[in-house]
């Protein structure tokens, strides 16, 4: 080791070079990165409803109805007539309103009065829309044109262009708010004017030759796009911090510049390979998920972390040599105090704190499984947003609803229209647009022109546009997905499709609850097993791993003891992120305990264990809270906002475990932890 980081330093000019090739080359893969804001897009392929989607979209022209708008004081003729504005609307695929459900040259009273006000009520047109994927920003914006003040639009392709809007600026956003709270923290930390503007370069570069790498992939997921960078510096800033102090630690001792980089790097280098490797591990463990959202997430992240520990063991040196005289000449006097006092402290409440430790775990424990859920993207956006707003104004007038397109074998009349008469029965269905429905099984389909005949029927399947009186997840809306696929079943065993927002979110929640222990079980057992292989202990991994999960768990809890609903998807990432994360901070105390305690009593091992680490992990941890709250407060997107959350308050539970119950677990545990540890110092 000490042979490479000597051919490393002598060499730093050109390591410098290279960075910034690749620094250059980031930047432009960085902006060929698609983002993707499509949740349900992340669905495994093999299930039901992402199969029908592919059926959908090759048989028929129309894809699923995405888009819901209601027009306020219109007349029966001024409603036809936004209708064919909107059916114009480049990437407006299909749009579906009363004329297509019933005769509006009628009397609307002796129509069916259920499947009238589905699309027609006080004076209120509800349009269910189709729009594509590529066309999806520019059509959300004309459609809101046309309606002007009195429209209230909603639905997922809408919810999609709102966030893939927002969340550009969120990010910018979020990223200036971490980078001045980690200069800040660093001025504070550090003892040379010139450590941050180091510490912050190492960073960047890591983070966008991580950004910039993903072209690898192509597309990445929201998540990881908004997240994915803010978390990359929260997680390795202790990386850099404890190089610059070990090489300035070297450079007391009377080295010269190279020799005390190769000696710090080689001090180093195990501490950062630990850390860094239960970080990398966490995340991976994502990747487990068949939810794709979750490898999506872990690849990238993972890749950070290699990434930054590779920019700390190569560019930052490069970096440190080139400009080590100005840190010196920049030198400042401590701002922090000692915090031995605060370790005095830690050491008379530790039993108390650990006491209140015992009681909580396992309340917490059971009480972060019994959280209620969203599964999908249907309530991402709270009132306070205009999707949000829109939302309320259309289920104030016309309730909750959601359409499902279910397509059969064409060719069997009878049974066409005995599956219209079950979709009928059901209570929450309030309008079926299908062959038999619109034109009657008693008129021969080649009385109908191709336009008309194209939105019924394919070459092999009849199509049923079910619209329901339902939300797209929730008790509820999961047991009319039941009660749907049933009445297809009974006519049409395993030879029908359904499609819609409720379905796929039916399939979303059965792919990530079953997600949930696999992925958590992978990522305890890793971490354990990195532990284990690290301190060659039998009982720190238990001890260690424990104080996080437990960390976790209060977490996890908190939603449930203020009845909140939790989206599933936050739930399950952030457990893996938090473990991964934040072991670190148990992992260095449990190093520096085992150091101590070679040459000290327990108690005192205690006391000066706390007093050393204090800095470090408040410097990690803290970033890693305003990072999160960072999140949670400025995304108006559910999904980020809440994962942004439980990192925040993750983090700080983490934090306080570490600095108040551990030491406790420590000391009681003492005898145990010297005879089935390997791990000497002194």
């Amino acid at each position: 080791m000490k042979r490479f980081y000597s051919f490393t330093v002598g060499h730093s000019k050109l390591i410098l070079v290279v960075f910034a090739l690749l620094f250059i080359l980031a930047v432009f893969g960085q902006a060929a990165v698609e983002v993707n804001y499509n949740v349900t897009d992340y669905l495994p392929p093999d299930t039901p409803s992402t199969k029908a989607l592919e059926v959908l979209s090759g048989e028929f022209a129309g894809g699923i109805p995405n888009a819901r708008l209601m027009e306020r004081d219109v007349s029966l003729a001024e409603a036809l007539s936004l209708k064919g504005a909107l059916a114009a609307v480049p990437g407006v695929e299909g749009v579906t309103w009363l004329d297509d459900a019933v005769d509006i040259l009628q009397p609307l009273e002796l129509q069916d009065q259920d499947t009238v006000e589905t699309y027609y009520k006080d004076g209120a047109a509800l349009y269910t829309l189709t729009i594509s994927d590529e066309y999806r920003l520019s059509a959300v914006e004309e459609i809101r044109a046309l309606a002007g003040d009195n429209g209230a639009l909603t639905g997922d392709a809408v919810s999609t262009a709102d966030a893939t809007t927002g969340t550009v600026a969120e990010v910018r956003l979020i990223t200036v708010i971490a980078v001045l709270f980690v200069w800040l923290v660093l001025t504070v930390t550090t003892t040379s004017w010139a450590e941050p503007v180091l510490v912050l370069a190492g960073l960047g570069a890591a983070t966008v030759l991580n950004a910039g790498s993903n072209v690898l992939f192509g597309e990445i997921s929201f998540v990881t796009n908004a997240a994915g960078s803010v978390l990359q510096l929260a997680c390795t800033l202790d990386y850099s911090v404890f190089l610059i102090h070990r090489f300035a630690e070297c450079r007391s001792g009377g080295l010269g510049a190279r020799e005390a980089m190769v000696d710090a790097l080689c001090k180093s280098t195990t501490s950062i390979m630990s850390s860094g490797l239960t970080t990398v591990i966490g995340f991976l463990a994502l990747v487990f998920m068949r939810f794709g959202l979750g490898p999506d997430l872990g690849y990238a992240l993972a890749k950070g972390i290699a990434i930054s520990m590779l920019t700390v063991f190569l560019f930052v040196p490069a970096l440190i040599l080139t400009t080590y005289t100005l840190m010196e000449r920049t030198a400042h006097r401590p701002f922090l105090p000692s915090f031995d006092g605060f370790a005095r402290f830690v050491v008379r409440v530790m039993f108390p704190m650990l006491l209140v430790f015992a009681i909580i775990a396992v309340p917490a424990a059971l009480a972060s499984t019994r959280n209620d859920y969203y599964y999908g993207s249907a309530h991402i956006y709270v009132e306070g947003t205009r999707y949000g707003a829109d939302t309320a104004a259309i289920e104030e007038v016309f309730g909750k609803s959601d359409t499902y397109v279910a397509m059969v074998k064409r060719g069997d009349i009878a049974r066409e229209q005995a599956l219209s008469d079950a979709l009928h029965a059901i209570p929450e269905v309030t309008s079926v647009i299908s062959y038999v429905d619109t034109v009657g099984a008693e008129i021969p389909m080649g009385f109908l022109g191709e336009d008309t005949l194209g939105l019924l029927v394919s070459d092999s399947y009849s199509r049923f546009v079910v619209s329901v009186d339902a939300d797209s997840e929730g008790g509820d809306a999961f047991r009319l997905v039941e009660e749907v696929r049933a009445a297809l079943d009974s006519l049409y065993p395993g030879e029908y499709y359904l499609a819609g927002d409720g379905v796929s979110t039916y399939d979303l929640m059965d792919t990530i609850t079953a997600d949930n222990l696999k992925v958590n079980l992978i990522a305890i057992a890793a971490v354990f097993l990195v532990l284990l292989l690290s301190f060659k202990s039998l009982s720190l991994p238990f001890i260690l791993v424990l104080s996080i999960e437990t960390a976790i768990w209060i977490n996890m809890a908190i939603p449930y003891f203020r009845g909140s609903t939790v989206f599933y998807i936050s739930y399950l990432i952030v457990s893996s992120i938090q473990l991964g994360a934040t072991v670190d901070y148990a992992i260095l105390f449990a190093d520096r305990y085992l150091e101590f305690r070679a040459a000290l009593p327990r108690r005192e091992a205690v006391r000066r264990t706390i007093s050393a680490v204090t800095v470090s992990v408040c410097t990690s941890g803290s970033a890693i809270i305003v990072v999160g709250l960072g999140l949670g407060f400025v995304s108006r997107h559910g999904i980020i906002s809440q994962l942004g959350m439980f990192l925040g308050i993750g983090g700080a539970l983490s934090l306080a475990i570490v600095l108040f119950v551990l030491p406790a677990l420590m000391y009681i545990f003492d005898g145990v932890i010297l005879k089935t540890t390997r791990k000497r110092y002194g």
